[in-house]
């Protein structure tokens, strides 16, 4: 009997010499996956020891161990809403134990309005117009064209010969071309004089580009014309290089037999330059 009861007295210790720790749960209620704020004093700061908090008997979260203080955990997502027990236990239960009662909620679900619905116009169709399309007027006789012109701006003397438009490189001068008439696709030859020395000439006809060159140092040049598209008919070709010189074409859909005339043209715009370096040369014996 002596020795029961001195066990008796043995495991009683232990629980007289815990003590009781004061713990509080903010906030009330908390919501089940949220934050809890948990809160103690009252324990015994022990060394090598820790607190240990339970949400019915699972667990929550630790601390280290003090005698006062406060600790952030969350409450489970799967917390059902109502009352659950905290519990503080040092993990040497002479340094104190205690607990609070923390009150659960479930947060309502969030629901999304959905999007308002998207209206799309209706989608009016293109109205189409059809092409006109005209059919070119079928040439079937040629006319021999001038193809020696001089400037379209007028001079403030009177007109030149053409052995003194030869030699003014500022002044007005002439535009040659090598055939009087060529088939739809065929090169064509121009030549001229009058341009300022080194001067870009640039020839177009019907609105597009068809060649371009430089002057020499006489204000001569030679440049192969090429047409992308070109109806037949009378055509104009338009020499600019500051001055702007013109001549005319013929575009014909049938043979003709211009070769000998553009040779002449040829022949013809070599004499013109031959004459005007003879009056130079002239000239400058005079002086």
């Amino acid at each position: 009997m002596a020795f029961a009861a001195g066990v008796t007295a043995l495991a009683a210790a232990p629980a007289l010499a815990q003590q009781q720790a004061v713990v509080t749960a903010a906030p009330q209620p908390a919501t089940a996956g949220g934050p809890v704020t948990i809160s103690w004093s009252g324990f015994v700061t022990c060394r090598g020891v820790g607190i240990l908090f339970t949400l019915d008997g699972g667990p929550l979260t630790a601390a280290p161990s003090a005698s006062s203080g406060s600790v952030n955990a969350t409450v489970p997502a799967g917390t059902s809403p109502g009352s659950h027990k905290i519990e503080a236990r040092s993990t040497n239960t002479k340094c104190g134990t205690g607990g609070t009662e923390l009150r659960v909620v479930v947060a309502p679900p969030v629901t999304t309005a959905p999007p308002p619905p998207v209206t799309v116009p209706p989608t009016v169709p293109p109205v189409t117009v059809p092409p006109v399309t005209t059919r070119p007027p079928v040439v079937t006789t040629t006319t021999a064209p001038t193809t020696t012109t001089t400037t379209e701006t007028p001079s403030s003397s009177a007109t030149p010969s053409s052995t003194d438009a030869l030699s003014s490189p500022t002044g007005e001068g002439v535009l040659l071309l090598d055939k009087e008439n060529i088939q739809p696709g065929e090169d064509l030859t121009a030549m001229g004089t009058g341009c300022p020395k080194g001067a870009t000439v640039r020839l177009q006809s019907l609105g597009q580009e068809v060649g371009s060159t430089v002057a020499d140092d006489n204000g001569e040049f030679r440049s192969t014309l090429k047409f992308e598209s070109i109806e037949p008919g009378r055509h104009k070709v338009r020499a600019d290089c500051g001055i702007t010189l013109v001549g005319n074409v013929d575009v014909t859909l049938s043979s003709s037999s211009g070769g000998t005339t553009g040779t002449l043209v040829v022949l013809l715009f070599f004499l013109l330059i031959g004459a005007a370096m003879v009056r130079r040369q002239f000239a400058g014996l005079r002086r």
